[in-house]
């Protein structure tokens, strides 16, 4: 497999959602991709997912803070449900504080934190390290 089944980009920031939607393209990481806009919609998303049987994604990209559900509610409602599908989290953030990232380091769920802005260099390296390649 050269690319990642699903992804989810949890992001209130529709110009960083849009960069980071172009990178995915010039890098082919993904084969489908999910916008939301905030931790809420994600997560109505996935139960729903879950629910139905339907595909769950592979990889989130979490941001923090967002309006309505920021990325710790997110990431205490999906630590809490009951699946059976290999989900790696990835933070990502502009934050550099060192409390924020131990925080997202000690959920099972969370694979790394990541400091925005996301970079062509940053998701070659993140999806070679995904794939194991």
């Amino acid at each position: 497999m050269d690319k990642i089944g699903f992804t989810y980009i949890v992001d209130d920031d529709p110009l960083y959602n849009f960069g980071t939607k172009k990178i995915f393209e010039f890098t082919s990481f993904t084969e489908k991709v999910s916008y939301f806009l905030n931790g809420e919609a994600a997560w109505e998303d996935f139960e729903k997912r879950m629910v139905e049987k339907e595909p769950l994604p592979d990889v989130i990209l979490l941001d923090i803070n967002m309006p309505i559900m920021n990325g710790w509610e997110f990431l205490e409602r999906i630590s809490a449900a009951d699946f059976d599908h290999l989900v790696k989290i990835y933070m990502v953030s502009s934050s550099i504080n060192q409390d924020e990232v131990d925080r997202a380091n000690s959920y099972s769920l969370v694979a790394e934190y990541i400091v925005k802005p996301l970079t062509l260099e940053k998701v070659k390296a993140l999806k070679s390290r995904i794939l194991g390649q």
